[in-house]
C-alpha cells in the first residue's frame, strides 16, 4: 500500500509476484523501516525528495532524450505517470480503471493529464 502524497489517502498498487519478490530482497540498510523500500524513514521526507529529483535530472542527462528538432526535451518523473497512463488506456484498459490506479478521486481528473493523455482519454470514450 502507498500513501498518496497530496492527500494522504491510501492507494493500493497491485504488483507481480515478481516485482514483490525484488523488492522483498532488496538490502534493508543500516536502518530499515517496514514502510517503506528505498527511505529509511529517517530524516526530512523533502531531503528524500530532493535526493530523488537529483537522481532522476541525472537519468534525463544520462538518456539525452531529444525533441525532433534536436533540442534537449525537458524531462520530469511525472513523465513516467503519464506514460504509464497512456499505456494502460491504449492497452484498452477501461479509464475509470486507469484513474483508480493512478488514485484519483474522479475520472474527470485523469483526463486533465498531459496533452497526449487527454486527446487519448477523448478516444478513449468514443470507442
Amino acid at each position: 500500500m502507498l500513501y498518496q502524497a497530496k492527500t494522504g489517502t491510501p492507494v493500493y498498487v497491485p504488483l507481480p509476484s515478481y516485482v514483490v519478490e525484488a523488492l522483498e530482497t532488496l538490502p534493508r540498510g543500516p536502518k530499515p523501516n517496514a514502510r517503506y523500500f528505498f527511505w529509511s524513514g529517517n530524516g526530512k521526507p523533502k531531503s528524500a525528495v530532493a535526493d530523488w529529483q537529483r537522481a532522476y535530472r541525472r537519468l534525463f542527462e544520462l538518456v539525452d532524450i531529444r525533441r525532433p528538432d534536436g533540442q534537449l526535451k525537458r524531462c520530469h518523473p511525472h513523465m513516467f505517470r503519464d506514460t504509464f497512463a497512456v499505456e494502460m488506456l491504449l492497452a484498452g484498459v477501461p479509464i475509470d480503471q486507469v484513474s483508480l490506479l493512478l488514485g484519483h478521486a474522479s475520472v474527470k481528473i485523469t483526463g486533465h493529464g498531459s496533452s497526449e493523455s487527454r486527446q487519448l482519454s477523448r478516444h478513449c470514450r468514443r470507442c
